[in-house]
């Protein structure tokens, strides 16, 4: 399991440390890479079931948010001296779906003590994919699954590669709930159940028909926990099959309830949703011609420790002046290419962008730093639907597209620099008490009006110093009456800033 990039520094080699906030179980694995090799050092794992706590408005409840903010908070004491470069906390389906999270994430954040990412399903997919493939290399082509709380995954893929990804909102946990509220089973509820799952993943069966793949896998809980109870009753050694789903189903039917059911392997923790977790297995196996699922060594939590040292080793070859792969930078440059960019002028204005933003903050944040460059990059990805009022089509597309590498939570920031680029402040007035994200804004906009005639600019012309939010513009002499337009859109910008009341901007 060969990491392809620059040489880790002694930081990457340290530990690093993941936390799956999935719908049914929260997870925290810490491990390391000593010459390469993926070592665990510690595994956590609480079952949360924070999916169970959606109401019927699609609001968390107080109960099940303080069963995630508890398991946090013990997280946090096992992570206590961990630097926030070295850990990296992900949520999935349930926190996609609550119409609260934002409240519930900035408890979850005082009790971890560290960020947290809402990230899209197609994303989850990858990150899962990336932790299999490590984990059990294969040169074949495969299809893995990951069937979630209120989520399953598929990806079909080779090598480390991921050539298709979807997220189909169906779980464990969420069907449990609607066919099997009452822990009662009944072959009505099973059949019922089934169809329901079948409806949700019809969609798939041509992207992931058998001819695409020659090994199917299956990640996380609901594999893990039907794979133990086979192998513990002698049913097969591990390996799931229609058959041996045939016979669990069988089995729930006889007990009549989940409290009554009695099975070698199963644990308590999962008893609740085995009947959801059974029925989506049957019908994935039966409707894609699966004829067995072998139960697969990685999942999201290793995807999500392997992405990060990606991270940290293009941090590391960037200071050496060398490249390695962040994922969001393929992703940026397939945007780019996707809504034809101008790659001209973003590269213009990314490089005015950084030396403003360099100067208004000596020593921001690194991602900070890669956050405006982004938004500088795909600023104009509006265009490709429309000139007028392109900033807002921008930060729409920002706000609701796949990229990989990205968490939902910094493609909308990208969305909000996009659309404060140009025009009134007033539509972003709630958003810029944040003052990190109000001097990313002020540097793409000054470097816009830059950089507006599209042609080459001096990207040091522009000599900028502040003092709390008082920010002083110096330009050359003369230059005013040299360059009369921008300098008219010099102005307009100081007094658009100072009807804001966020800042002042005195031009000299």
């Amino acid at each position: 399991m060969n990491l392809p990039a620059a040489p880790l520094s002694s930081d990457i080699a340290a530990p690093l440390a993941a936390i799956d906030m999935g719908s049914n179980s929260f997870r925290l694995e810490i491990a390391h890479m000593p010459r390469g090799q993926y070592k665990r050092l510690e595994y956590l794992k609480e079952t949360v079931r924070l999916g169970a706590g959606l109401d019927a408005d699609g609001m968390l409840t107080e109960v099940a948010m303080q069963r995630g903010l508890d398991c946090l908070r013990r997280f946090a004491q096992r992570l206590n001296g961990f630097p926030a470069t070295r850990v990296r906390a992900v949520a999935t389906q349930t926190l996609r779906e609550a119409r609260n999270r934002n409240a519930f994430l900035e408890r979850a954040k005082a009790e971890l003590g560290y960020p947290i990412e809402v990230i899209a399903g197609r994303e989850e997919a990858r990150l899962i994919f990336a932790g299999v493939a490590r984990m059990q290399p294969s040169t074949l082509p495969r299809l893995v699954i990951d069937i979630g709380g209120r989520s399953t995954e598929m990806i079909l893929g080779k090598g480390r590669k991921p050539l298709t990804a979807e997220s189909f909102q169906v779980g464990s946990v969420s069907l449990s709930l609607r066919f099997f509220p009452d822990g009662k089973f009944t072959a009505e509820a099973f059949r019922a159940a089934q169809v329901a799952a079948g409806a949700e993943l019809e969609e798939a069966l041509t992207l992931f028909k058998p001819a695409m793949w020659q090994e199917a896998l299956g990640s996380s809980g609901t594999v893990g926990a039907v794979a133990q109870i086979l192998a513990a009753s002698g049913v097969t050694d591990g390996r799931i099959t229609p058959a041996a789903l045939r016979w669990c189903i069988e089995q729930a039917l006889a007990a009549g309830s989940m409290d009554k059911l009695k099975l070698p392997g199963l644990k308590e923790d999962r008893r609740a949703v085995v009947g959801g977790g059974l029925c989506i297995l049957y019908t994935l196996l039966t409707q894609f011609g699966i004829e067995e699922l072998l139960p697969a060594k990685g999942a999201l939590r290793q995807g999500v420790i392997f992405d990060l040292i990606e991270r940290l080793e293009a941090e590391s070859a960037a200071a050496l002046g060398l490249t390695a792969l962040d994922m969001r930078d393929a992703s940026v440059a397939a945007l780019q290419r996707r809504f034809s960019v101008d790659l001209a002028q973003a590269e213009r204005v990314q490089t005015v962008a950084a030396s403003i933003y360099g100067q208004l903050l000596a020593r921001a944040p690194r991602e900070r730093q890669r956050e405006l460059d982004w938004a500088a990059a795909l600023h104009e990805i509006g265009m490709m639907v429309s000139h007028h009022d392109h900033h807002r089509h921008s930060a729409y597309l920002l706000a609701h597209v796949d990229a990989a590498g990205f968490s939902q939570d910094q493609l909308k920031r990208l969305g909000d620099l996009a659309l404060g680029q140009r025009g009134g402040l007033r539509k972003l007035d709630a958003l810029l008490d944040d003052e990190s994200l109000l001097w990313q804004l002020l540097s793409l906009r000054l470097a816009l009006i830059k950089c507006h005639a599209r042609s080459a600019v001096d990207p040091q012309a522009m000599r900028l110093s502040r003092q709390g939010r008082r920010v002083q513009l110096t330009l050359p002499k003369n230059w005013a009456s040299e360059h009369p337009r921008t300098n008219f859109l010099l102005q307009e910008e100081a007094a658009a800033w100072s009807r804001s009341g966020l800042l002042d901007l005195n031009l000299a």
